[in-house]
C-alpha cells in the first residue's frame, strides 16, 4: 500500500494539472460546470453510523481530497469539509472500470462528491463505501508540502485559504472564534438585549481617543471617518428607549500593529439601562463562564505565556487602580507626589517617560507596562483616574476617580466597563476639560441627545479578538483574524 502526497511529482505540477483539465474538457466533461447534492457534513455523517449495522445508512458527502492511499484495485482516501475529515473507500468493482480509471487520475486538492454507505473498518474508523464519485472542482495548483505546510508566518496570513486546508490548529482556532461569537449572541439575546447596527461612516470620530481613517463621501461632498468606537450611537438608542442594546461590529483605528493590535478589529459593546458598572461585572462574569462551559467544555484554560492555568470558575479578584499603583511603586503617598517625583520614580522603574506627558499618563504607563501584564487570573481593576475617560460617572467617594472597571485576564485588558455619564452638563464639561496627548472628539449631536434624558446605565466593551486570543490559546491577534492587515504584495505561492 502506498501513500501519494502532493510532493511526489517532481516536475511542474501546475502544468500537469492543467493538462489533466484540458483532457477532461476534450472528453466532454468540465468539472467547473459540475455540482453535487451533499446530504451530510463529515462529522454528521459519521454520527449516522449504527454500530453493528454496516452499509445500512446512505450518505452523500463532499470535500477536498487530502489523502490518497492506493492499493491497486481499491483506494482509501480522505476528504476535508467544514466539519473535518472523513474516510472514503473507493473500489473498482463497485464504481466500475471507467469511473475508477478517472478517479485514479485525481490529485490531492481536487474537490469531489461521493455517495455511498457507511461501514466501520477493522481499525474502527467509520468510512463511506463509495458507490459513485463526482469531480466538482479541479485544483490546478498543488497544496503546500504535506508534512511542513505553510511555515512562513506572513504566508500563513496572506494565504489564509491554504492555511485553513493544511493547518488543523489554525482551522480549529478560527472555527472556534465563530462559535464564541455565536454563543455571545445567544447569551445576550436570552437576556432580552437587542442587537443593532450603527453607522461605520461617521462625521465625528467619537467614543474613544484614537487616530481615525478618513474618507470622502462624493455625493455629499464631505469627509467622513471610519468609526473608532460603537459607543455614542448605542447610547443614543438608550435615549430613544431601547433599554438593553448591543452591537458586535468592526472598529478602525489608524494606529500601530502588534501582537494585540490590528487596525481593523471587532468589538462587542453592550449597554443596559437601570444598571451600572457593578451590573456589568455580573454580566461579563456570567458571559465568560457560559462561553467556557458551552464552547470550550471547561472553565479552566492554559495560559502558555505565564505557565498558569486560568480558572474562570474560581474567585475573580477586585482591586482598585490606586492600590495597584501604590503596591507597584512601594509608595503609599504616590498620589500626593509631584510630577517631577513621578518622572524620577518611573525612570527608576525602567520606564521611558515623555516630557510632555501629563501626570496621570505617567501613572498609567506604570499600570500598562508593569502591572497589567501580571494580571493573569480574572481581575477587576476598579476606579481608574477620571482623566482616562470622559464618558463615565465620577466616583462619589473619591472624585479623582471614576465608577469604572477594567477586566484584565491573561495579562491584558479584555473588557472595560462604566457607570455611564448621563448628566449632559457634566458630560460636556468632561469632554471640554480633557488633557493629555489622547483626547476624544466632541460629538455635539450626542451631547444634544443627552439633554432629552438618558436613563442611568451600565456599559461595557469586549474586544472579541483579544477574547479569542485568550480562549483559543493563540499567540497573536493575527492568529484569530481570518484576514489580518498586511502590506500589499508579499510572498505567495506560484
Amino acid at each position: 500500500m502506498s501513500e501519494t502526497p502532493s510532493s511526489d511529482i517532481s516536475h511542474d505540477q501546475h502544468a500537469v494539472r492543467r493538462q489533466k483539465l484540458a483532457d477532461l474538457r476534450a472528453g466532454g466533461f468540465d468539472p467547473f460546470r459540475a455540482n453535487f447534492a451533499q446530504t451530510h457534513f463529515s462529522a454528521d455523517a459519521i454520527k449516522e453510523h449504527v454500530e453493528g449495522q454496516d452499509n445500512a445508512v446512505t450518505v452523500s458527502v463532499a470535500g477536498r481530497l487530502t489523502v490518497i492511499r492506493d492499493m491497486g484495485k481499491s483506494q482509501f482516501v480522505k476528504i476535508l469539509d467544514q466539519q473535518g475529515l472523513i474516510q472514503l473507500y473507493v473500489k473498482k468493482d463497485v464504481i466500475g472500470d471507467d469511473a475508477y480509471l478517472a478517479f485514479k487520475k485525481l490529485d490531492i486538492g481536487d474537490i469531489i462528491g461521493v455517495r455511498g454507505t457507511l461501514f466501520k473498518t477493522k481499525a474502527g474508523e467509520v468510512t463511506v463505501r463509495a458507490e459513485s464519485v463526482q469531480l466538482v472542482a479541479k485544483a490546478l495548483r498543488p497544496l503546500p508540502e504535506k508534512w511542513h505546510g505553510l511555515t512562513d508566518p506572513e504566508q500563513v496570513y496572506r494565504m489564509r485559504y491554504l492555511d485553513l486546508i493544511v493547518n488543523q490548529d489554525s482551522r480549529r482556532r478560527l472555527l472556534l472564534r465563530s462559535q464564541i461569537v455565536s454563543a455571545i449572541r445567544r447569551f445576550l439575546d436570552d437576556r432580552k438585549f437587542l442587537e443593532v447596527e450603527t453607522p461605520v461612516l461617521q462625521s465625528v470620530a467619537g467614543g474613544a481617543a484614537a487616530r481615525p481613517f478618513t474618507t470622502q463621501h462624493k455625493a455629499l461632498g464631505v469627509d467622513f471617518y471610519l468609526r473608532i468606537s460603537l459607543e455614542l450611537y448605542l447610547k443614543r438608542l438608550l435615549v430613544g428607549g431601547i433599554d438593553r442594546v448591543y452591537e458586535i461590529g468592526r472598529n478602525f483605528r489608524n494606529e500601530g500593529i502588534s501582537r494585540r493590535h490590528n487596525p481593523e478589529f471587532t468589538m462587542l459593546e453592550v449597554y443596559q439601562a437601570y444598571s451600572d458598572h457593578r451590573g456589568m461585572m455580573v454580566l461579563i462574569k456570567d458571559m465568560l463562564m457560559t462561553l467556557c462551559r458551552d464552547v470550550l467544555g471547561t472553565t479552566k484554560i492554559a495560559h502558555a505565556a505565564s505557565g498558569q492555568e486560568i480558572d474562570f470558575g474560581g474567585e475573580w479578584r477586585e482591586v482598585s487602580y490606586k492600590d495597584l499603583i501604590r503596591a507597584q511603586t512601594k509608595d503609599p503617598e504616590w498620589f500626593n507626589r509631584s510630577k517631577t517625583e513621578h518622572v524620577e520614580a518611573a525612570t527608576k522603574l525602567g520606564l521611558k517617560v515623555e516630557a510632555q506627558w501629563q501626570d496621570f499618563e505617567i501613572t498609567n504607563e506604570i499600570f500598562s507596562k508593569l502591572i497589567e501584564p501580571t494580571l493573569i487570573q480574572p481581575t477587576f481593576v476598579l476606579n481608574l483616574p477620571k482623566e482616562l475617560c470622559p464618558l463615565a460617572k465620577i466616583n462619589s467617594a473619591d472624585p479623582t476617580t471614576l465608577d469604572v472597571f477594567e477586566l484584565c485576564i491573561g495579562g491584558m485588558e479584555v473588557a472595560p466597563a462604566y457607570s455611564e455619564q448621563n448628566d449632559p452638563d457634566i458630560q460636556r464639561a468632561m469632554f471640554e476639560g480633557q488633557a493629555g496627548e489622547e483626547k476624544q472628539s466632541i460629538d455635539q449631536d450626542f451631547l444634544l441627545s443627552l439633554e432629552y434624558g438618558m436613563p442611568p446605565a451600565g456599559g461595557m466593551g469586549v474586544g472579541i479578538d483579544r477574547l479569542c486570543i485568550l480562549l483559543t490559546g493563540a499567540e497573536s491577534i493575527r492568529d484569530v483574524i481570518l484576514f489580518p492587515q498586511l502590506r500589499p504584495g508579499g510572498k505567495t505561492e506560484g
